[in-house]
């Protein structure tokens, strides 16, 4: 009986033995870079959002406001009496830009710094004239001074709408963070022709008076012209010029039309 209880507790003794060798725990240094050996550090930083790998988006979308005015007038066909008669008051010449559609194409294949951008735009210029000077169109075709007087306190003005389509090469410059960037942008505008009127304002018989007369005035039904553009977050300004005259090839003045404005409004 003896030998039996020797034998049975040298058994028990050998199997918690094993049991123990089987059931012990080994330590194993973790990698560089991880932590308890369940995540990489490093692949949180590669992976992470990475603002050049978004899709370039450019910066012409949005509402613009800004003043008209002619450059290298040239009235040689006109008598000198009548020199001068489109000359308008600058900061009463307004430009209201509704640029309402807007598409970006990066061309760098891993960052999103330079693209094109077009768009459509619709374009509402006005000139302020003298407030007694108004234009007509005469019997062959050529824009012509006209003298209006109603009262002294009447306006003058000439406007056209048009619809306006650019193609712009965009550089931008990440500032302290890539989201905020200063952009510069450059390229050409084509611009057709919807409408286009004279009006003057007057007052009658202490009434508000307004005459309205449509018609082409024998201006160009397309133009184009090159346009620059630069910002940074709420600052964002542009400047057009007309690379051709504003009337038809003899009849009218030898105008170039220009603007410059800032944004009021991004979309």
């Amino acid at each position: 009986m003896k030998y039996i209880y020797l034998i049975f507790l040298a058994t028990i003794t050998a199997s918690l033995t094993i049991a123990q060798e089987n059931d012990s725990i080994i330590v194993v240094q973790s990698p560089s870079g991880r932590l308890s050996g369940l995540i990489d550090i490093q692949d949180l930083v590669n992976e992470g959002f990475n603002y050049y790998q978004a899709e370039f988006t450019g910066h012409w979308a949005g509402i613009e406001v800004g003043v008209n005015g002619f450059a290298r007038p040239d009235y040689s066909m006109y008598e000198a009496d009548d020199i001068d008669f489109l000359s308008n008051d600058l900061f009463m010449s307004n430009r209201l830009n509704l640029n309402i559609l807007q598409y970006s194409k990066g061309l760098q294949s891993t960052r999103n710094t330079v693209g094109l951008v077009t768009g459509i735009s619709l374009s509402l210029q006005s000139y302020r004239l003298d407030n007694k000077t108004t234009i007509e169109k005469d019997e062959y075709g050529k824009v012509q001074p006209k003298t209006m007087f109603f009262d002294s306190n009447q306006k003058s003005k000439f406007s056209v709408v048009y619809i306006e389509v650019p193609l712009l090469v965009e550089f931008q410059i990440p500032v302290k963070h890539v989201a905020d960037r200063l952009y510069f942008s450059t390229g050409i505008n084509v611009q057709r022709r919807l409408s286009s009127h004279t009006k003057v304002k007057y007052r009658s018989d202490n009434k508000k008076q307004k005459l309205k007369t449509p018609g082409d005035y024998a201006l160009r039904d397309f133009k184009f012209g090159g346009t620059i553009r630069v910002g940074y977050r709420w600052v964002n300004l542009f400047a057009n010029y007309d690379f051709i005259p504003m009337f038809e090839d003899h009849r009218g003045p030898r105008l170039y039309p220009y603007s410059f404005g800032v944004r009021l409004i991004s979309f």
